[in-house]
């Protein structure tokens, strides 16, 4: 089994008891991914808080932040992998995965099933608590204006992200926007406006950054010696992603000209989700035992048979010694881009902003430096540099070529077709499937009478 994300540095070892602390996820549902990934939900809550903001409170509560942001992640990863066909989430106790999100005989996706309500309630329970956070900030009296402006920061860049999420999912049907102190979220909210949003959330939480100081620990940071990277950096590396989604192509290189994007770093340097197999901490949901006949998650035949000859990144699919068939889906080989059961997730990392750097200036006419970066990721995959066109058309082939391969598993694929118009392009694999172009809102958004 080859690895492909590895770690590059260890979390502290003190935030597994911290994490114990907590913050409760406000609103969640059951995930069923496969492994329970619902992290101890012995909090505080906001009126305790705002009755004592001490330091240590707000410690907790910003681990608390991290700690949920990770819950219904395997769902999530589900949701937009199989819809983009690269993989096949198979369950012989859960048929929806293979009917539903792939359409079939008609299927269409319903609004009060797991696949949709799972990771929108999780996401919003993040933004509850990291809206916890700020109210508390602003109630506490011993922090320096530094270290609040730190925490500020660090909620409003994990705000901006969840809704981001959310809105992968459900895009032109919108979002809905919850302010700190707020008991109910506010009306629904189109795509466009969305991002914008998200954006200006991130802008401010960089100025917050600009400058603060943590008083609390942080596990989602990876290191690499001579190559740290900080939360301001994390930070604009998300704005660039938002700014690629908004088309916003000059933005995308202002962004990153302040992230950690680096053609001589390892593509692996980023921001990771971090698991681990302590008491009270929850497992990487992602992560099935190869060869299987149970739950698991079957690489989408195409993944091989488009793969290029010579590209190593073959090894995030493993051969099975026997091919499966599930729902009259037939693949031959697992996904295997997570080697263990606490091997970390990718929140954003440097492979992602070395192609959308590529993506931008493909649109903007830079080809020279467009190909540079691309090859970098060709180089690290094996593959000789880039010799086609360099047009723009053919250049944002390869970058979303690269991005199938680099991203693999990391929840890019269907979003990336759907922003380019090609969703169209997406296997079917069954008479009378389909490839969703976004998820209803959760029933319970749009029955709410203020949406």
């Amino acid at each position: 089994m080859t690895p492909t994300l590895p770690r590059v540095a260890l979390s502290p070892s003190s935030l597994i008891g911290v994490a114990a602390l907590a913050l409760a996820v406000l609103a969640s549902g059951c995930d069923l991914v496969g492994l329970d990934d619902d992290p101890n939900p012995n909090g505080l809550s906001l009126e305790e808080i705002l009755a004592d903001p001490s330091e240590a409170r707000l410690s907790n509560a910003a681990v608390g932040v991290e700690t949920s942001a990770r819950t219904g992640l395997g769902t999530y990863l589900v949701s937009v992998g199989v819809i983009g066909r690269e993989y096949w989430r198979v369950s012989p106790s859960e048929p929806r995965f293979t009917t539903d999100l792939l359409g079939k005989s008609e299927a269409t996706l319903n609004d009060n099933t797991f696949y949709i309500t799972t990771p929108w309630a999780a996401r919003y329970g993040t933004i509850r608590n990291a809206n916890t956070l700020l109210l508390g900030l602003d109630a506490n009296q011993t922090l320096s204006d530094a270290e609040k402006a730190g925490g500020r920061g660090f909620a409003r860049t994990w705000i901006a992200y969840q809704y981001l999420l959310n809105l992968n999912l459900t895009f032109e049907n919108g979002l809905r926007f919850i302010e700190p102190g707020d008991d109910a979220a506010g009306p629904i909210v189109g795509y466009g406006e969305s991002l914008d949003r998200i954006a200006a959330l991130l802008d401010q939480a960089a100025s917050d950054l600009n400058g603060g100081t943590f008083f609390f620990p942080t596990s989602l940071v990876r290191d690499v010696p001579a190559a740290p990277v900080d939360y301001g950096q994390i930070n604009r590396a998300l704005a660039a992603r938002v700014d690629a989604y908004r088309e916003d192509w000059q933005g995308v290189l202002d962004a990153l000209d302040d992230s950690f994007v680096g053609a001589a770093a390892p593509l692996t340097v980023g921001a990771y989700h971090v698991f681990s197999t302590a008491a009270g901490d929850i497992q990487n949901p992602f992560f099935f035992p190869l060869d299987g006949g149970g739950d698991g998650v079957l690489a989408h035949p195409s993944f091989v048979a488009d793969i290029a000859p010579g590209d190593e990144r073959i090894g995030k699919v493993e051969a099975r010694t026997e091919p499966r068939t599930f729902d009259d889906l037939t693949s031959a080989f697992d996904v295997d881009v997570y080697e263990t059961p606490t091997s970390p997730v990718p929140v954003v990392r440097n492979a992602e902003l070395l192609l959308l750097r590529a993506e931008a200036n493909a649109q903007l006419g830079n080809a020279a430096a467009a190909v540079a970066d691309l090859d970098v990721i060709r180089t690290a995959a094996g593959l000789d540099p880039y010799a086609g066109p360099t047009d723009t058309a053919a250049l944002i082939d390869e970058v979303l070529r690269q991005r199938r391969y680099e991203l693999y598993a990391e929840g890019h694929r269907w979003i990336d077709a759907r922003r380019y118009g090609r969703l169209g392009t997406l296997p079917i694999d069954r008479a009378e499937d389909d490839v969703f172009e976004q998820f209803p809102l959760p029933e319970a958004e749009t029955s709410d009478p203020t949406a």
